[in-house]
């Protein structure tokens, strides 16, 4: 037998460009793509079965410091950094940037993400969004367009479980299997079905799965040469081999009633490095392996292979499960690298175990739903071309009016403008905002990362937070959040999450109404006075030059302080700043507090709100001690409730 592997299931990218901060990435190596291609000695050169530019390329990124390691196969590794940017048409297959990689890059390269576009996302989300609208997959003689797919399917079902997403969205390849789609996740949400159920239908409706079936069942003994041939694996027959021990394993205990042999199902498990933990899971439940080995018979649970008492029925049961169990771990691989592409068009919301579109999105595409099938199974010829979404499908045009209805109908709104939608986005913002803080951001969740952080206990903190932002970057927004948490959740974090938060807090507060501007940074002591001395007192200084507020100032956060950064800071109270535009404009003494991870902590354990806080920062300020001397009693025996 020489079954061959086809692909009945899409994915975006491949597990190779699984990349952590994956927006950040994807703009960085266009321009590092940029930079490459200037270099004198790269002119003119082709990539494609060019093993040495490839070559050149992976040590282009080793020496820029984006990649680390040494790879086994440099040119593989190079094609593979760079194969997500070609299937969303960013880089053409020379890997030189096309029109609207050169558009994303020019975004990131000013820093200006802000919202051009009537549905209401980022300028470089825009772009995404257009790219994923265009991006198709080849699969087996199928063509399809997965973001719309799934933007259909969320539509027509009101979103979908994270469960519908990774298992069932995914099989949806061509028109009729994602107009059946509806009708399968309705009837799984009716109990009327199961995902294996759905699964096994499409799989058993591919000519070679019916074969391997057909071969399976009239195999006159079950070697592992047989279960080699019927595992279809698309790597390499091999592989397969390890169910062998299973299914022996299994036929012994069920079909040969042999009780003893519930002990080599548990030690079959252990080779099947990939699938071992679901089939586990399907015939012991949720009860851990050492539960498992030391009462494996308690622990079985009611399964199919009960009923299966002759040979056939068992065989038929073996091959079936065998081939979902396959087929969902590899959809539960891709789940995580289908969201991550899927967000970057910022439409998406990922929450709560649901997947829903965001509200102003919600309302645009809702009444173009049927049309999106129009497009969704063929190529677009503008990939790579900086369009208009009229411009990918007449169809796609925003109607503003209808967007807007359609939020006024939803919230019981008379809105006259879209313009006017902003205070009921922040609110529902704020709403998913205050859920997420609740759930994720307790004041022990907070204080177990600013340990890992202090610690740089890296991999540790993107497993609890995001891998998809750099371990400074959290450090920020977590800063954020505990001072959104200090200030009774007052003010408009949203607005300045590059931690330039306004105060805006009740009139009975007991401090003058100011701006707080919060600096975050994880460079070590050497670094801190040449990366941080100068930005922060810049920032401050600017910004009260623009506002003329002089009652506004600055907290500066790191892990570990530097004691002349504190010095420097502390001096900054008698210095004047002057507008390098106009050197008759200045103001006189700026106000920074510089804390450490520990200072933070101290505010989170002793409860500590923001009113305690500002009389706490200002006393502080109006002291006269040395740095050292005020650094320790001012600020950090202050936020231990210790005081002179």
């Amino acid at each position: 037998m020489n079954l061959q592997y086809k692909s009945f299931y899409w994915s975006l990218g491949t597990t190779s460009f699984r990349t952590k901060n994956f927006n950040k990435k994807i703009e960085q190596q266009l321009a590092l793509l940029r930079d490459f291609w200037s270099l004198k000695e790269n002119v003119g050169k082709d990539w494609n079965g060019n093993d040495k530019i490839q070559t050149a390329y992976y040590n282009f990124l080793h020496e820029v410091g984006f990649i680390s390691g040494n790879a086994n196969n440099k040119p593989k590794d190079a094609r593979e950094k760079t194969s997500g940017l070609v299937s969303l048409g960013l880089i053409d297959d020379n890997r030189r940037l096309t029109e609207v990689g050169k558009q994303l890059l020019n975004i990131s390269k000013r820093n200006d993400f802000s919202v051009d576009n009537s549905l209401g996302i980022p300028a470089d989300s825009f772009i995404y969004l257009k790219q994923l609208l265009k991006t198709s997959v080849k699969v087996d003689m199928d063509q399809v367009r997965p973001f719309i797919v799934t933007v259909y399917l969320i539509t027509k079902l009101g979103g979908l479980s994270y469960e519908e997403f990774t298992y069932l969205l995914p099989l949806s390849i061509n028109r009729q299997s994602t107009l059946d789609a509806v009708d399968k996740i309705k009837a799984l949400r009716n109990n009327l079905t199961t995902i294996d159920e759905i699964i096994l239908a499409r799989l058993m409706a591919k000519d070679n799965y019916k074969t391997a079936l057909k071969y399976f069942l009239r195999a006159e003994t079950v070697t592992a040469d047989v279960i080699a041939n019927v595992g279809i694996n698309r790597k390499s027959r091999q592989y397969d081999k390890a169910y062998f021990p299973l299914y022996d394993a299994l036929h012994k205990f069920y079909l040969e009633r042999n009780e003893i042999a519930v002990n080599e199902i548990v030690l079959a498990l252990k080779h099947l490095t990939n699938t071992g933990k679901l089939w586990q899971r399907y015939l012991f439940g949720d009860n851990s392996l050492a539960k498992i080995k030391k009462a494996p018979l308690e622990c079985l649970q009611i399964n199919s292979f009960d009923d299966a008492d002759t040979e056939k029925k068992f065989r038929r049961t073996f091959f079936a499960l065998m081939h979902v169990i396959k087929a969902k771990r590899s959809l539960e691989d891709y789940f995580d690298l289908n969201r991550r592409y899927m967000k970057t068009a910022d439409v998406i919301l990922f929450a709560d175990g649901k997947v829903v579109l965001d509200i102003v999105p919600r309302h645009y595409f809702a009444p173009i739903c049927d049309r999106l099938l129009d497009i969704a199974f063929d190529d677009s010829p503008l990939l790579q071309e900086n369009c208009r979404l009229e411009d990918i499908a007449a169809f796609l045009r925003p109607n503003e009016n209808v967007i807007l209805d359609g939020i006024n109908r939803e919230f019981a709104l008379k809105l006259q403008s879209l313009k006017d939608t902003g205070e009921i986005l922040d609110r529902q913002r704020y709403i998913r905002l205050n859920h997420l803080i609740d759930s994720k951001f307790t004041d022990e969740k907070i204080l177990s990362l600013l340990n890992l952080i202090a610690e740089r206990s890296d991999d540790e903190i993107q497993k609890l937070v995001t891998d998809n932002a750099d371990i400074p970057t959290i450090f920020e927004y977590v800063l954020g959040i505990l001072w959104y948490k200090i200030s009774n959740r007052q003010g408009k974090i949203l607005d300045y999450m590059k931690l330039s938060l306004d105060a805006d807090f009740p009139k009975s507060a007991v401090y003058p109404a100011h701006s707080l501007l919060l600096e975050a940074t994880l460079a070590d002591r050497t670094n801190q006075r040449r990366m941080e001395m100068e930005p922060v007192s810049r920032h401050l200084g600017n910004h009260i030059l623009r506002t003329h507020n002089l009652n506004s100032y600055c907290v500066f956060a790191t892990n570990d302080l530097n004691i002349n950064v504190v010095s420097d800071f502390r001096g900054r109270k008698n210095q004047r700043y002057y507008d390098t535009a106009d050197d008759n404009n200045f103001i006189e003494g700026m106000k920074i507090i510089p804390l450490q991870i520990d200072d933070l902590k101290n505010i989170i354990k002793n409860h500590l709100r923001y009113e305690k806080l500002y009389e706490i920062f200002e006393a502080a300020f109006q002291s006269k001690l040395a740095p050292r001397e005020w650094r320790n009693i001012c600020i950090f025996n202050a936020l231990q409730g210790i005081f002179r």
